[in-house]
């Protein structure tokens, strides 16, 4: 007996963001939920394709049909489509490490195959006393600095606060967050000469990205990659972070 995932609620909530549905252009899927059953499959246990239980379908088929969603980018619209109303109060941004796997290493004319970590900004409203977080990501490279992927995430974004550790504290963010009037939750580094105080109380709130983390990386697949591209690592990302802010 295969361990399915999404509820009924849940079904309902990505079915009309999907491609291949009753309506739209081309052919129709022919059984949408399925599929989406068979990627999450895939992202949770860490599986090869080809170990695809028969009940999803043929592996290939199946595999060739996510591909093409993330070169569309398909993944990502469903993502953005179920992510929560993007007005916040703060942000949280922490990176994470993903190591990749030598079976996800080599593919032709994509970028590093170094471990990668996920610069990633949960937002949360009500001190994130329940509320989901709205998430975006970017991905990086695993000999760049965390800090190299903040601006792309915040750019024309409205926000009173950041709150990130101290691997975010460097002159050219905390310039950039004294323009926007939003306050810098970020303790000194140890060799910050003089200390720049910080909101400690709201500082206790960075656990939620932390707890975001962990979810996130209890699906296998996501937590070691093996995708040799990031157009597919980043479908399993956007998909995964969909089915957990829809939850």
């Amino acid at each position: 007996m295969i361990r399915l995932m999404l509820s009924d609620a849940q079904w309902e909530r990505i079915a009309p963001e999907l491609s291949g549905k009753a309506g739209d252009p081309g052919s129709s899927g022919r059984d949408n939920r399925l599929f989406i059953e068979a990627v999450l499959w895939i992202a949770r246990t860490g599986s090869p394709w080809r170990d695809l239980p028969e009940a999803f379908g043929k592996w290939f088929t199946v595999y060739t049909r996510f591909w093409c969603w993330a070169q569309k980018g398909v993944w990502e619209r469903v993502f953005k489509a179920l992510r929560d109303d993007p007005d916040f109060e703060y942000v949280l941004i922490d990176g994470t490490l993903v190591r990749v796997h030598q079976h996800g290493t080599g593919a032709k004319g994509d970028s590093k195959s170094s471990h990668r970590p996920l610069a990633w900004r949960p937002d949360y409203q009500n001190h994130g006393l329940g509320r989901r977080p709205r998430q975006s990501r970017s991905l990086l490279p695993g000999q760049r600095h965390d800090s190299i992927g903040v601006e792309p995430l915040i750019t024309g974004l409205d926000f009173e606060a950041l709150i990130g550790d101290k691997a975010f504290d460097n002159n050219w963010l905390r310039a950039n967050l004294n323009e926007r009037g939003a306050a810098a939750v970020i303790p000194s580094k140890a060799d910050r000469a003089g200390r720049i105080p910080h909101d400690a109380e709201m500082y206790k709130w960075r656990h939620l990205v932390e707890n975001f983390f962990c979810h996130l990386k209890a699906f296998r697949r996501i937590a070691t990659r093996y995708e040799k591209t990031d157009a597919c690592f980043a479908g399993l990302l956007n998909l995964v972070a969909a089915f957990l802010a829809i939850r």
